[in-house]
């Protein structure tokens, strides 16, 4: 294509802005191209490339009535930043009218789809470690300082690739960082399934967590660029779906899967793949399947406009509108937009000769520069004119994510409290029972045995779960192959007693006296205990819990461009607020889980509302950037509302409602003082 075409000085007053549209001036006879679109002696338009090309006379014209030129070079960097800033505005009310003219249709849907996957990917990293912690504690040993690093570390992971992954989605585009941060959390996540160690696993996790971490940004700022006005509120609403749908998938696979232990393979006494392992590679699926349709998707040429690259961009969106008319009915329809107002580059590249130094050095300076530029992207977010509404919205991330994130991990841990107490109510005691030359094959669960004596008895390939034996006398007695949970001997004198092939470990024994007692070939390694008979109720709830906000996202696609973004977060979150109020009076398994599914459902049109306005408040070459930075802030809400609401079971209700609560209506009020975005376009 001409390069006069790209030179946006020169074809600057192309278009001109009337009332918010763009109008074409009208060309001379001779400044019609014979190759390409125009029209022919009976004024019929017919297909072709472009329409309308600047005639050389014309430009060379204009630039007579502008005066002399000065070179960029010698201009104030204030002025650039002015004139970039009315190019952007000009250009933001045409690309508006260029989608318009493309039409919502297929590509949409398509790219829909597409984006969906990486969303559900998202959606179901936030899951695993939690189902997979009561099977990988067993096959890790972990300890409880263990489990809760793992639990956290995933967000940890996210809450860095947000901002780091996001920011650089304004710089190197929209495509290729989604495509970097789906291949790094599919090859993490991949891995993490094979190996053994507790210290390999949670690296593997941080990582896996890092690069799902850079999806929603990227993926919401990716769509946007691609909906019209009247589109972008009902229809990145709809794509929310598909978190939702990725906790579905999360409960379901995970109920299907892990609790069949057998579902696995092992080499020798070192390696074992068990069910939960399955489980890890089969929800990687959905950041695999993204990741392979994503290369068939195009940039957003939104951004590629804003880098100045004009024809890139316009074979784009001449993608986009030929395949939904075709979709349509409609193949003849001409995409009739000839030039795209590009904004006035004032970025400084260093371009880097391949003779220049070593090829280390060459990449180290490329990436400081473009961290540099990630940087001052970040502080661009908190100049002047964007400080309040940066401040407000990550008030309101904040609050949400602590209560929202808070309250999910407290509901099952709530429900296993519950249940532990039912269990802890159906204790069976037995006191003072002699038994002698008898042979325990069974399992014993849930026993407490005081004062009893046991004398020349067997215990044979059984199973102790929650049983306690205090003050009580073993003498001559054999124990082999017995495997335990939550079992101890506590006050009890041991004579003459032989423990093989057993997990009764030392520290299971409490103030015990043993005399001549011999322990041979213990267990090694942590095993697998008997399954837990919550582990359905647990896949249940969250599957529940999951699919309670359906209703929500309905709701909120249907009137998010009706009532407007600001009344739909101060409103879900009013309500959430509400529905916490309520869990005082949750004093069973079955209320509880009731009142988690409300909440859930009350609270995701809030969170719907979010990323939607978190889009439109900022221009094109920060939008990712300000969503990373937000979205980071947000998983930094979540480790403080785990960490905090996690503490209080058994302890309280009281602490966690009030302070769901309360977050909850502070946020909620200050969201009303946004500005509302409904019918602004994107800058």
């Amino acid at each position: 294509m001409d390069d006069g075409y790209r030179n946006t000085n020169q074809v600057s007053d192309d278009y001109r802005y009337q009332d918010g549209n763009y109008e074409e001036p009208a060309q001379e006879e001779d400044a019609q191209s014979d190759v390409t679109e125009g029209h022919d002696e009976d004024d019929e338009v017919y297909e072709g490339e472009y329409q309308g090309i600047p005639h050389p006379d014309d430009i060379k014209e204009k630039q007579k009535k502008r005066g002399p030129a000065v070179d960029d070079e010698y201009r104030d960097r204030a002025d650039l930043m002015a004139e970039r800033m009315e190019d952007e505005e000009q250009l933001a009310h045409q690309y508006e009218n260029i989608i318009e003219e493309c039409g919502h249709g297929r590509f949409q849907w398509t790219l829909f789809f597409v984006l969906g996957l990486a969303l559900m990917a998202d959606g179901v990293e936030v899951f695993v470690v939690g189902f997979v912690l009561p099977s990988a504690e067993k096959d890790m040993c972990l300890s409880s300082s263990n489990k809760g690093m793992l639990g956290l570390i995933v967000y940890l992971g996210m809450m860095v690739g947000a901002v780091l992954l996001g920011g650089l989605a304004d710089k190197l585009g929209r495509k290729q960082c989604l495509i970097i941060s789906l291949a790094i959390n599919a090859a993490f996540a991949f891995l993490s399934s094979f190996v053994q160690g507790y210290g390999f696993f949670l690296f593997c996790r941080l990582i896996s967590g890092l690069g799902i971490g850079g999806t929603l940004p990227i993926v919401f700022a990716y769509f946007s660029e691609f909906l019209s006005r009247e589109k972008r509120g009902e229809h990145l609403s709809w794509l929310c779906m598909f978190w939702m749908i990725g906790g579905i998938y999360a409960s379901a696979m995970a109920w299907s899967i892990i609790p069949h232990y057998g579902w696995g393979f092992s080499m020798g006494t070192k390696y074992h793949f068990h069910s939960w392992r399955v489980f890890v590679l089969v929800c990687a699926l959905p950041c695999i399947a993204s990741l392979v349709a994503l290369k068939f998707m195009p940039e957003s040429p939104r951004f590629l406009l804003e880098i100045g690259k004009h024809d890139e961009a316009w074979m784009i969106l001449k993608q986009v509108h030929d395949t939904n008319m075709r979709a349509k009915g409609e193949p003849e329809r001409v995409f009739t937009v000839s030039y795209i107002k590009t904004p006035k580059q004032v970025d400084e590249f260093i371009e880097i000769q391949s003779s220049t130094g070593t090829w280390y050095q060459r990449w180290l300076v490329r990436i400081t520069t473009t961290l540099k530029q990630v940087w001052d992207n970040v502080l661009y977010c908190l100049t002047a004119q964007y400080r309040m509404n940066t401040l407000m919205l990550a008030v309101v991330w904040f609050t949400m994510a602590l209560s929202y994130y808070g309250l999910i991990v407290w509901f099952p841990d709530m429900i296993r409290y519950f249940q532990d107490e039912a269990y802890e109510s159906r204790v069976k005691i037995f006191d003072e029972e002699e038994v002698s030359h008898f042979t325990f094959n069974f399992t014993l669960e849930n026993q407490i045995h005081r004062n009893g004596e046991y004398r020349n008895d067997k215990f044979i390939g059984m199973k102790f779960k929650e049983v306690r034996f205090e003050d009580s006398l073993f003498e001559d007695c054999y124990f082999e192959d017995v495997r335990s949970s939550e079992t101890f001997f506590e006050n009890c004198t041991i004579i003459s007693t032989v423990f093989y092939n057993t997990d009764l470990y030392e520290h299971k024994f409490i103030n015990c006296r043993l005399i001549n007692t011999t322990f041979m070939s213990e267990k090694e390694g942590c095993h697998i205990d008997f399954e837990e008979d919550n582990d359905f109720l647990i896949y249940l709830v969250s599957f529940l819990g999951s699919l309670s906000v359906l209703p929500g996202n309905i709701i909120s696609a249907l009137l998010m461009d009706k009532i407007g973004r600001i009344k739909m977060i101060g409103g879900s979150m009013l309500i959430s607020a509400v529905c916490c109020f309520f869990l005082f009076f949750g004093n069973s398994e079955s209320a509880m889980i009731g009142w988690q599914c409300l909440f859930c459902g009350a609270s995701i049109a809030a969170w719907n509302a979010l990323d939607v306005i978190t889009v439109e408040l900022y221009p094109t070459h920060k939008r990712a950037t300000a969503f990373g930075i937000l979205n980071g802030l947000c998983k930094f809400g979540a480790i403080l509302g785990n960490s905090i609401f996690s503490s209080f079971v058994g302890i309280t209700k009281v602490v966690p409602i009030l302070l769901a609560s309360s977050a909850l209506v502070g946020g909620g009020l200050l969201a009303l003082r946004l500005p509302e975005t409904r019918e602004q376009v994107l800058m």
